[in-house]
């Protein structure tokens, strides 16, 4: 009796936080973000074949304790300095990244700390998780700002969400590079791949 037919691979690419505050010269500047967004763009004009783009933003209106309270010194765990501001200058993409028309914007933030991507939802109120499967993605590529946070968190809640994942290492940037690879080692043991943007046209996931 022959089987069911194989369904499609659906697969997102997931562009993380690639916004001015996160570059150089923004107020919570990670070395390495400006290259992040130039890749990101080459990778989206390479002819790289995704379902679906998603960019994912910190939208701040009022994040509480997220933002260190003025005149103290943020400890970079629990308290930050202001960013990525709701309507602001450093809220905007880095002016390197070249989004394609249609891509889907996530925001996150508004009125609490967030980290990953999963967290926001669209612009009509659904959140991410939501969506992907409304789309019929199985499967997300990660790239973006930074490693060790809003990188790490979103693919990993993909995989706590039933997705393939994988985060492609030169497009993304960290505030301590000496951290990366204890992230990346924990993203593996999560069941996250990783790989370079090279390999990005390769299958992955289920039946890979």
């Amino acid at each position: 009796m022959p089987g069911a037919p194989l369904t499609p691979h659906r697969t997102a690419l997931i562009v993380v936080d690639v916004q001015r505050d996160f570059c150089e010269g923004g107020s919570l500047a990670v070395a390495g973000g400006a290259a992040v967004a130039a890749g990101v763009s080459d990778l989206l004009a390479g002819g790289q074949s995704y379902n679906l783009i998603v960019a994912t933003r910190d939208w701040h209106v009022d994040p509480g304790p997220h933002f260190a309270r003025p005149g103290s010194t943020p400890d970079f765990v629990d308290t930050w300095p202001v960013h990525c501001v709701a309507g602001s200058k450093g809220a905007d993409w880095h002016p390197s990244l070249r989004l394609p028309v249609g891509t889907t914007v996530i925001s996150k933030g508004e009125r609490e700390a967030a980290f990953s991507g999963f967290e926001g939802r669209t612009d009509d109120g659904i959140p991410l998780a939501e969506f992907l499967r409304g789309q019929g993605v199985d499967s997300v590529d990660v790239v973006g700002i930074a490693t060790t946070y809003c990188v790490q968190a979103t693919a990993l809640d993909a995989v706590r969400h039933g997705l393939s994942a994988r985060v492609l290492t030169d497009l993304t940037a960290d505030v301590d590079p000496a951290a990366t690879p204890a992230t990346l080692a924990t993203l593996r043991q999560a069941g996250v791949e990783t790989a370079i943007s090279d390999q990005a046209g390769r299958q992955f996931g289920p039946g890979a």
